[in-house]
């Protein structure tokens, strides 16, 4: 397996390109959305796990930083996901042959249900941060994000004697973070040649007895509450709504059928108070006009992608049947004598009809 992991990484452009083009040669497959065909979804589901765990393999790839230290030893909830993602399309084709159309709505609820589960780990496992890309991607701190909130969190641990040395938490990363180290050792160096012998083991036993200093723990619940208020709890119930919004859709419908507007209305509704109440706990500022909840670039642009994905109600019934493919159909007709152009307009509007039956194309979760 070592050896695989190797080869991967030190050949991940040349897998990529591979990944890409049999991905691409999928949606060319005979009777690709074939409510009897689960051979073209199950090649789909395979090449989809295949390219998740190569990315995941390359997305552990030891750097010189931690080239010395064992990989994480955490469950990787992020591949969880992007697995079950991958198998959901398969299980609902498969369920809608076997059990039918209506029966079929139980397996897609339990996938669902699986993932909300897995989406509340996630959310739970990193300190209550914002789920990004449905658990997809993991939600860390990088780069000068991290030092400044840091600094404002009051983790980032001051010049302080250690063993005759200074430390300064985990801000090599930046040039002013390197600065302060060479300082430090300078420092260090020049105390070392000044001080003498005597002082230095007193100094080295004093450490000795010293608790080590800890590192920044992820923040509970409990200090949330305590710590924001009623502002931390809206920002949790938020987030919460949004993790749990495709299982109470899918529910919705298992019980008043795919052409019931109310799955449609209460999801919608869901999702924009979810992301009202979101967006309205992010823009809060202290007295001090520091900001409440400090976004990172990746929450911020979790918050965009949120609301492009309310393109998604377009394409789903009741709305759909209604609406969009009168529009669809309008096109096509328009666009059918231009030559070429009419014949990729007719491919792409039957992929996006074909697509548009299956839930777990247009579910957004």
């Amino acid at each position: 397996m070592e050896a695989y992991k190797r080869w991967v990484r030190a050949n991940k452009d040349y897998v990529h390109s591979l990944e890409s083009l049999a991905n691409g040669l999928t949606w060319l497959l005979p009777e690709r959305f074939s409510g009897s065909e689960i051979g073209p979804e199950a090649v789909t589901s395979f090449l989809g796990i295949i390219t998740a765990v190569h990315e995941h393999i390359i997305e552990t790839t030891p750097t010189q930083r931690n080239a010395g230290q064992v990989e994480s030893s955490s469950f990787p909830y992020s591949l969880c996901i992007t697995l079950l993602k991958d198998l959901e399309t398969l299980v609902e084709v498969a369920a809608q042959q076997i059990f039918g159309d209506d029966r079929k709505w139980n397996f897609i609820a339990a996938t669902e249900a699986t993932k909300v589960l897995v989406r509340l780990a996630i959310f739970w496992n990193s300190g209550y941060k914002m789920v990004l890309h449905g658990g997809e991607s993991v939600n860390i701190e990088k780069g000068q994000d991290a030092y400044n909130s840091q600094q404002r969190q009051g983790h980032f641990a001051y010049p302080g004697n250690l063993n005759g040395t200074y430390y300064y938490g985990q801000a090599t990363w930046n040039l002013e973070g390197r600065a302060l180290s060479a300082l430090s050792r300078f420092g260090a160096n020049a105390r070392m040649v000044s001080e003498p012998t005597w002082l230095r083991r007193v100094q080295h036993q004093q450490a000795i007895m010293e608790p080590p200093i800890k590192t920044a723990e992820k923040p509970s619940l409990s200090s949330i509450l305590s710590e924001k208020g009623v502002y931390g709890g809206l920002f949790l119930m938020g987030e919460v709504m949004f993790i749990v919004r495709p299982l109470v859709y899918v529910l919705l419908i298992r019980k008043n059928g795919t052409q019931s507007w109310f799955p449609w209305f209460t999801s919608l509704a869901i999702d924009l108070i979810a992301n009202g109440v979101l967006s309205y706990v992010t823009a809060l500022r202290t007295i001090r006009k520091d900001p409440l909840f400090d976004l990172s670039n990746q929450e911020r642009d979790e918050l965009r992608r949120r609301k492009l994905m309310w393109a998604l109600y377009l394409m789903r019934d009741p709305f759909f049947m209604k609406y969009t493919r009168k529009r669809l159909d309008h096109t096509q007709k328009l666009l059918e004598p231009v030559p070429v152009i009419g014949l990729f307009a007719e491919k792409l509007i039957e992929l996006a009809i074909g697509a548009q039956t299956r839930y777990t194309y247009m579910s957004g979760s």
